[in-house]
């Protein structure tokens, strides 16, 4: 019964094999014949229909353009003919090709008459000609259409002959599963018979509490890999209970999350205390020198403690963005203008590179001015010894073709190790010996609640790049972005 099930399968897979290969030569012939040939003659119809309108252009306005395209046109047409005759297998068709190319010859040098007359000024005899030679054009429209026509008779009786083929492969096939279901139903009855009771006493085997058997046959065998495969299970289950106890411990942490930016924030009212009374004790006019230096270094340290909480609070209380059409060049020349200063102290020089600017978009300005700023102090620290950083602005295509606004923020500074640029948008990772490790994080989060990404390209010894992408509302057609 194996061997006959064997047998029908293997037959109908070489039967189905052979018959796909027919199908597949017919239908290959057709796409690379008459399908083809039926294409050119679509094609060389387009193309007599091009010459009409085009003359039809000229005799309006006289705009020797119109006879440019005329001319081109008509160097298709013949292309076309040409590649027609070179695929074309039957004798009819090539015959009609003949009246094709000898009507078209006298209609072309027709129609030369016809444009002769309209540019020595002989509108009126023109006009009569151009009606005379209409039935011409018509005629060869009607060719083309005959032509088209062979070739579609060919197309359609090919599909006959695969509709053919096809059901006597269904027929065969059909045939070939009603074998088949009825060995199949033969043999599961003979193992259902013989298989079912060593299966059932396998299950009473399977019990965690049963003892080991000794394999000596494919049941036994089977038996024992119920065991392993138990085994495993209770493998699996301990490490389930170490997952839910690290999701319980993860619970904890943000729980010690919440606590810690309540703590940061109540945390900011004294230090504004503080430093309020930091200045009023730095203007005392009887301090000396050491305690001046003594305060200026405890203001110093207490505005670091102020910005880390700043920045711990915005990252675990990220504010809601305040949505409103602004160009992002806009906000690069607002963040410039706010970092000039420092800039010019740490001799930083700053090329912005646009052809204009870019186009609005839907945007929190404020909080893109973060990112920028963000970006261009990074900048200035890694550039110990001044540098330049450039700015590029452009309109960019996603993937899917959808129209971005791209800004590139490049420095010539030491550059990113590349085992730590994965690393540099995590939270409270910096390569600073006073960083929080939240600038770049925070950066990050903003761009992609605009629905953007920002990524890092950099060489170590080469400078560093940052890519800013932010998508454009897709209801924005190509012709309303400017370039």
């Amino acid at each position: 019964m194996l061997l006959a099930l064997l047998i029908t399968t293997v037959s109908g897979g070489v039967i189905t094999i052979w018959y796909t290969h027919r199908i597949g030569t017919l239908f290959s012939s057709v796409v690379e014949q008459d399908l083809q040939s039926f294409q050119i003659a679509e094609e060389m119809e387009t193309a007599l229909v091009m010459q009409k309108g085009y003359t039809t252009y000229y005799f309006q306005d006289g705009h020797p353009d119109w006879l440019r395209q005329l001319s081109f046109q008509e160097k298709i047409f013949e292309k076309k003919l040409r590649q027609a005759k070179e695929t074309v297998r039957e004798d009819k068709a090539w015959k009609l090709l003949g009246r094709i190319e000898a009507e078209y010859i006298r209609y072309r040098n027709d129609r030369s008459r016809v444009l002769a007359f309209y540019q020595q000024g002989r509108k009126e005899e023109g006009q009569q000609l151009h009606h005379q030679i209409r039935p011409q054009f018509l005629s060869i429209v009607a060719l083309c259409e005959t032509y088209k026509d062979i070739h579609k008779e060919n197309i359609l009786q090919a599909r006959q002959d695969i509709e053919s083929r096809s059901r006597h492969l269904g027929t065969a096939a059909l045939a070939a599963v009603i074998f088949a279901s009825l060995m199949g139903i033969l043999l599961a009855y003979i193992l259902f018979r013989q298989i079912l009771e060593p299966i059932r006493r396998l299950a009473e085997a399977a019990r965690p509490s049963a003892p080991s058997v000794p394999i000596t046959d494919e049941v036994r065998a089977l038996s024992s890999r119920v065991h392993r495969l138990m085994e495993d299970m209770d493998q699996t289950q301990n490490r389930l209970a170490r997952s839910q106890e690290q999701m319980l411990q993860s619970e904890k942490w943000a729980l010690v999350g919440k606590l810690a930016a309540g703590v940061a924030h109540s945390i900011r009212n004294p230090l504004t205390s503080v430093k309020i009374r930091l200045f009023s004790m730095g203007r005392h006019p009887h301090l000396s020198p050491a305690q001046k230096e003594d305060l200026e270094v405890i203001s110093t340290e207490i505005s670091h403690i102020e910005a880390i909480v700043r920045n711990f609070l915005e990252f675990s209380r990220p504010p809601k963005l305040v949505m409103q059409k602004v160009s992002p060049s806009e906000v690069v020349d607002l963040s410039l203008r706010l970092l000039k200063p420092r800039l010019e102290s740490a001799h930083v020089a700053v090329e912005v590179v646009r052809e204009g600017p870019l186009p609005e978009l839907s945007a929190d300005p404020d909080q893109l001015k973060e990112v920028m700023v963000n970006l261009l102090v990074n900048a200035c620290e890694v550039m110990v010894k001044g540098g330049k950083i450039r700015i590029t602005e452009k309109v960019a295509e996603d993937a899917q073709g959808r129209k971005q606004a791209v800004l590139l923020f490049s420095d010539d500074g030491p550059g990113i190790p590349k085992d730590l640029q994965e690393k540099i948008f995590q939270p409270f990772f910096s390569t600073k010996e006073e960083g929080t490790g939240l600038g770049l994080s925070i950066a990050s989060r903003i761009i992609q609640d605009h629905g953007g990404t920002l990524e890092v390209e950099s060489r170590e010894g080469e400078g560093t790049t940052f890519v800013i992408t932010l998508p454009y509302p897709e209801e924005d057609s190509p012709k309303q972005i400017r370039k």
